[in-house]
This record gives C-alpha cells, sequence and structure tokens, in this order.
C-alpha cells in the first residue's frame, strides 16, 4: 500500500441540456466531442455520471489529480470555461458543482 499523504483530487461535476438532441445517439454524439475535446486538451479523466437514459440531460465528472490544491482549482476552473466555449449552439450548462476528494 503506497502511503506517501493526501494526494488532492479535485472532482468537477457538470450539468448539461442539450435542447436540440432526440435521442440518445444524438446526445451521445454531443457528449463525447466533448468528453474528447477535454481529455485531449487537460489530460483529465471524464464520465458521463447520471442521467444515462434522457435524451437531453448529462451529467459529466471530471477528476484532476496532482500536488497543489490551488493549481486543481484552477484547471477545474479554467475546464469549466472550455466547456461553456465549447458547447455553444449545442448545451447549456445548467449547473456545476467543485467537489474535493
Amino acid at each position: 500500500m503506497i502511503t506517501e499523504g493526501n494526494i488532492p483530487v479535485r472532482l468537477l461535476i457538470v450539468e448539461l441540456h442539450i435542447p436540440s438532441s432526440q435521442s440518445l445517439k444524438a446526445k451521445r454524439k454531443v457528449i463525447r466531442s466533448l468528453k474528447d475535446r477535454l481529455v485531449n486538451t487537460f489530460n483529465v479523466s471524464v464520465a458521463e455520471a447520471g442521467f444515462l437514459d434522457k435524451w437531453q440531460r448529462s451529467l459529466l465528472a471530471l477528476a484532476v489529480t496532482g500536488k497543489d490544491g490551488g493549481h486543481l482549482e484552477q484547471q477545474c476552473q479554467k475546464m469549466l470555461g472550455f466547456i461553456e466555449r465549447e458547447i455553444i449552439g449545442e448545451a447549456q450548462i445548467t449547473g456545476w458543482e467543485i467537489e474535493d476528494r
């Protein structure tokens, strides 16, 4: 077991509304594209964590870790801004929160 002290982890949870989606397939296309762009830009873990059976709603969980909590907070804010810019015309953020883990 590795015990090097506490490793800070931040979890950014983002709820999205995708008004133009008329099927799960259409929703998944939007979500998959956004997830790929987030991973490529921020090297972050991203999972669709809620509303899996809803056509127009999604809950994304993004996990980031590192050695400095302040830096992780900044990363979460950058990722949130990135999501806001990337989903223009496709979706809207209806809620979000940042959790320490």
